[in-house]
């Protein structure tokens, strides 16, 4: 294998549990180096987050993998020294505190950038960087919440109801590492030599995935309710139960698939019949439809309708569990189950990279690290620090 796509990028990592972490995971799995921050006494919080073994989270092995760990108490004034000789040898720097806690320890980007005019600054907050709410704290939930998200998603006789993940810190993570590369490639391809802030706002990142949302408010006053398990005015695409119990996705919103759906039925007249011909038209019946194709999927048990909506070339498939997943032939050809090796506990199954790279691809090299575990060699192979002064930084407690 050549070498890797981010192989000579380095990264700083400064933040905790997920939107920030999770960005620098990313870079980490196409070859970028990246040193994680920890505070000197427990860690990154996620470290004992949900299920642990031997005292530390399978989330962290995970969130944390190809990364160096090295602890420095950022409150400290010779622990805020060590980052300004740090941020010399870097190229981007990933923060996710409140916004002003670095600016109250010195360590801002105006004072950065005078130590690295090229430095590439994220910063992942609630609010983003200015306006009104930028002080106040704010999680992917809430984030989720104020961008429209939560609002949507649900049934309208019931509360909205949350996606089983951290989805607004993940999407702003996502936001975060297409920002930073944007920055690298301006800095070094379009030749400024000159870095940047990238300011992230975790509910900006979700606002931005609400597709027509707004206009429809703006043009037709249009509020978008929650609706369940179907998309309305994309119609035929819901969750239908079979004769089994188990539940069926089907996607038949095109006009040429929903054709095809129909035969799978065995009606033709309904497939023929000029009132279902487009979407728009599709959608004014859309109970009527939805009743009309649960009938059928209710009819027979989940294999049989999966093997006929397969043949029919129709999207359809199972709502799978993690067990689903694990088990899938496909996620094992495509390598999205892989198995690394931690110290204590044995190979640990975690997922595969995304994406796929046909030249440059990532690779899982290591599990999340032992809090500290890179300490010395980072400070002495980055700083050029003797042993001695590494040791007396450790009894003063700033690493």
């Amino acid at each position: 294998m050549g070498k890797k796509a981010l192989e000579g990028l380095r990264v700083l990592e400064m933040g905790q549990l997920i939107a920030g972490p999770f960005a620098s995971r990313l870079l980490a799995e196409f070859g970028a180096e990246v040193i994680k921050v920890e505070p000197p006494a427990k860690g990154d919080p996620i470290r004992t987050w949900r299920v642990m073994e031997n005292g530390t989270s399978l989330w962290w092995y995970v969130q944390s993998r190809n990364k160096k760990s090295i602890t420095i108490d950022l409150k400290h004034p010779e622990g805020q020294e060590l980052i300004r000789g740090l941020v010399k040898e870097i190229d981007i720097l990933i923060e996710n505190f409140r916004p002003g806690t670095l600016e109250k320890w010195g360590l801002g980007y105006e004072e950065l950038k005078k130590i690295n005019p090229g430095l590439v600054m994220i910063r992942v907050s609630g609010y983003g960087q200015d306006g009104p709410y930028k002080d106040k704290p704010g999680f992917g939930s809430i984030g989720e919440a104020m961008g429209g998200l939560r609002y949507i998603t649900g049934y309208q006789d019931r509360p909205p109801v949350r996606v089983g993940v951290s989805l607004g810190d993940s999407l702003s993570s996502l936001y975060a590492v297409i920002g930073a590369l944007m920055a690298v490639y301006h800095r070094d391809v379009n030749g400024t030599g000159e870095g940047q802030v990238i300011d992230v706002a975790l509910y900006e990142s979700v606002f931005s995935l609400l597709e027509s949302v707004l206009p429809e408010y703006d043009r037709a006053g249009l509020i978008r309710e929650r609706s369940g398990s179907m998309l309305p005015g994309i119609t035929p695409s819901n969750t239908y139960v079979c004769a089994d119990g188990t539940y069926i996705v089907i996607g038949a919103n095109g006009d040429a698939i929903f054709k095809r759906l129909m035969y799978a039925m065995g009606r033709e007249d309904i497939a023929e019949d000029p009132r279902f011909d487009n979407n728009a038209k599709r959608s004014e019946h859309a109970v009527f439809l939805d009743g009309l194709i649960e009938e059928w999927t209710k009819s027979l048990p989940f294999a049989v309708v999966k093997e006929s909506l397969d043949k029919a070339g129709v999207p359809a498939g199972s709502i799978y569990s993690v067990e689903d997943i694990v088990n899938d032939p496909h996620y094992q050809a495509r390598k999205m189950i892989q198995e690394v090796a931690v110290d204590g506990l044995g190979m640990l199954k975690m997922p595969g990279i995304v994406p796929k790279m046909s030249e440059t691809p990532g690779e899982i090299q290591w599990a999340g690290p032992e809090l500290g575990q890179h300490t010395d060699d980072v400070l002495g192979g980055k700083l050029g620090m003797t042993e001695e002064q590494i040791e007396d930084l450790k009894a003063k407690g700033v690493i």
